[in-house]
Parts: structure tokens; C-alpha cells; sequence
């Protein structure tokens, strides 16, 4: 990427906050539609897309100037799923149509996203998803349940994998959709996880209609646009472009700064063996992110989202024995910021059992593992004896 592209891109970015005198004073929603319009909500999405057709590597420049600027920010957090996952995949496989329906306000943050993928007899093995969506005319009834919908009470739209065709082997048989969670017939109940908090749900679906026009990608052609969704998830959880000492990282090293009486040789050596490590993973998920450049991420994800999960249940769990006592306490994990969103804002025993649902949210790591011996170092698949099978006939 040359220096004139970089200085270009500078120079408008700098020129659209010129006309804000406080951009964090400015209503989040119509600060980021007028992002979206000049292109600089994605940099590597096409132009009237939300971006000017610029490598992916671009964006961190992008977004460290409007960070430093105060602007105001369109919630990852909340939005995470939508802004990760759904986004990427409607640009890979949406019709031009949906493509100018869906991203402006997903980007706004006017429209939050969910996942219906898992289902209590297809989490790690997704492809075996039974949820049915029947032709009627212009439209799919879909029935069935999902289940670990992160943030199915609070969103309005959701990305949804369902089968179509029964006959046909697990792979072929299931079709895309982007589902309406207002619609009669979409029920969300909260499941309450160990951190007391309930981010996740389970979702059920009865005679919910769904147009054909929100189909993403072919009939029967389900998997392959949910792979996509999937390796950009991985990327999302363990290829997001954080900085230096953030996350877990950042959170165990506030707490070993302030406690200078709890630390040990023994200790430091371990931290510092921790920080190489998740340095180490930021920087394999910067070059994954300029190595992509503006397509679509393929089976190594699994490995960054892997190191991701292992290492910060080392680190929570480090910190948990750094601080002993002190950080089991009650109320300074779960009453500390009930309202907090933010790593930050919660104890250490707060992270450490948050901590556990990375190895399985994204794609299980063992699931992962196998992805990476598979499809990254050629390894011999392990035998799938269902591979070619009716879905109707399997055994489930």
C-alpha cells in the first residue's frame, strides 16, 4: 500500500470530521450513517457499500483517527454478531438488493443482529441443524428451536441456518436466511450462565414466515454461506485489531501493578511468559487481517480464535491466583459495574468464569483443532460415516 494512498485516505478522513466541532457530542446513529455515505465504515467494502474498495489493512488507520477524535463509537459490543458476521457474509453472497437494505443500518447500529445457528442436537456438528423451513408460496415457514443465541433478547434481526431438504445429505440440504425477530412466532428465553449474567438464549420457532427474498446465497447452498459467517466469527473473537496491553492482558496487568505486595519471581516469570504469548497473538491476528485484505477468511481462523480462548483462560486464571482471596470476593465481580459491558469493569472472578465460554462460543476448540489438522496442515479428516447419507435417514 503506498504512502499517497495512506495520505489520501488521511486527508478524507480528517476533512469529514472537520465538520463536527464535538463528534462525540453528536447522535451516534446519524453520525455513523453519514461514516457509512463517505465510505468510511469499512474502507475495504465496495463504494456505496460503506467503503472505497481500499485493502482491510487500512481500517486500524481509519479507526484510530476517529477513536483519537472522541467520535463516537456504534457499539461492538452489543452489535458484535452483526458487525462481524452478518455484514461480511451479506457482502460475499447478498443481493444487490439486500446488500443496500441491511448494511447501512447494521452499520448505524439502528439494527441489532443475533445467530440461529446451534441447536440442542447440532452444536459442534452444525451441519446436522433439523430446524425446517417449508416453501409456502413467496415465503419459508421455519420450525424448530435454537439454542445459545447471544443476544437473541435485544436484536431485531438474525442470521439463520435451516433445511430445506431432507433427502438430501446434511451438507446439501440447508439454506440461508436473514430472520425478522419481531415476526409472530420467534419466542427468546433467557438461559442464566454461571457469571449470573444471561447473555445468551434459547429461540423457538413455530409457523415463523420468512420471505424468499431474505434468503442469502442459492436454495441448498446454506453451508457453504454459513462457513463464511463461521471463519469471520473466528476473526471477529480472535482476529479483532485491539491494542497493545488490552482485553485480558490488560486487565492482569492492572491488577499486578496495583498489588506489588502479592508478586513473586516465580509469579513475573509466568506473566511475562503469558504477555509474549498473547502478543504473539495479536500480532498472528494483525497479519491474518492485511493478509485477507478485503476477502474472505479461510480455515486459519480457527487457529487465531484457538489461542485466542486458550490464552485468556491462562490469564484469568493467573490473576484468579495472583489475587487469591481477593478476587473470589462477591461483590467484586458481579456488583462491581452491574451495568458493565467492558472487561474492565468487572473482577477478576468475573473474567474467570466468562473466560470458560471462549473455548466453546465461535466453534468448540476441539472442533477447531480438528479444523486446523484438516484444512491448514493437510493432516488425514477424521471418517464421517454420515458424510453421505440422507439427513432424514441419520441417526440423531
Amino acid at each position: 500500500m503506498t504512502d499517497a494512498v495512506r495520505d489520501d485516505l488521511e486527508q478524507r478522513v480528517r476533512a469529514f470530521l472537520a465538520r463536527y466541532d464535538e463528534p462525540g457530542a453528536i447522535d451516534s446513529v446519524t453520525f455513523h450513517r453519514a461514516r457509512f455515505d463517505a465510505g468510511l465504515a469499512w474502507v475495504h467494502f465496495p463504494v456505496g457499500l460503506g467503503g472505497l474498495g481500499l485493502a482491510r489493512e487500512l481500517q486500524p488507520l481509519v479507526d484510530g483517527l476517529f477513536d483519537r477524535a472522541g467520535a463516537p463509537d456504534n457499539n461492538v459490543e452489543l452489535n458484535g454478531i452483526g458487525l462481524g458476521m452478518a455484514a461480511p457474509t451479506i457482502l460475499a453472497y447478498g443481493t444487490p438488493e439486500q446488500q443496500r437494505r441491511y448494511l447501512r443500518p447494521l452499520w448505524a447500529g439502528e439494527e441489532t443482529w443475533c445467530q440461529l445457528f446451534s441447536e440442542p442436537g447440532a452444536g459442534s456438528d452444525l451441519a446436522a441443524a433439523g430446524t425446517r423451513a417449508v416453501r409456502d408460496g413467496d415465503d419459508w415457514v421455519v420450525n424448530g428451536q435454537k439454542v445459545w443465541t447471544s443476544g437473541a433478547h435485544l436484536s431485531q434481526l438474525a442470521i439463520l441456518v435451516a433445511r430445506t431438504d431432507p433427502s438430501r445429505p446434511k451438507h446439501a440440504g440447508l439454506s440461508y436466511f436473514i430472520c425478522d425477530m419481531t415476526v409472530p412466532g420467534v419466542e427468546v428465553r433467557p438461559l442464566r450462565q454461571i457469571t449470573g449474567q444471561a447473555e445468551f438464549n434459547e429461540v423457538f420457532l413455530t409457523d415463523v414466515r420468512i420471505p424468499d427474498a431474505a434468503r442469502l446465497g442459492a436454495e441448498g447452498d446454506g453451508w457453504r454461506v454459513a462457513t463464511t459467517t463461521l471463519n469471520n466469527e473466528r476473526v471477529s473473537l480472535g482476529g479483532r485489531a485491539v491494542p497493545r496491553e488490552t482485553g485480558f492482558l490488560g486487565a492482569v496487568a492492572r491488577s499486578w501493578r496495583d498489588n506489588p505486595d502479592k508478586r513473586t519471581s516465580e509469579l513475573h516469570d509466568r506473566l511475562l511468559r503469558l504477555w509474549v504469548e498473547a502478543e504473539a497473538g495479536r500480532y498472528a491476528a494483525m497479519k491474518l487481517r492485511q493478509r485477507v485484505a478485503g476477502g474472505q477468511p479461510g480455515p486459519e481462523s480457527s487457529a487465531l480464535k484457538l489461542a485466542f480462548a486458550r490464552s485468556n483462560q491462562q490469564l484469568s486464571g493467573f490473576e484468579l491466583e495472583f489475587l487469591g482471596e481477593q478476587g473470589l470476593r462477591y461483590d467484586d465481580w458481579t456488583m462491581a459495574r452491574p451495568d458493565a459491558e467492558d472487561l474492565a469493569g468487572r473482577g477478576a472472578g468475573y473474567r474467570y468464569l466468562r473466560a470458560k465460554g471462549n473455548s466453546i462460543e465461535g466453534g468448540t476448540s476441539e472442533i477447531l483443532r480438528n479444523i486446523v489438522a484438516e484444512r491448514v496442515l493437510g493432516l488425514p479428516a477424521e471418517p464421517r460415516v454420515d458424510k453421505d447419507i440422507a439427513w432424514k435417514d441419520s441417526s440423531r
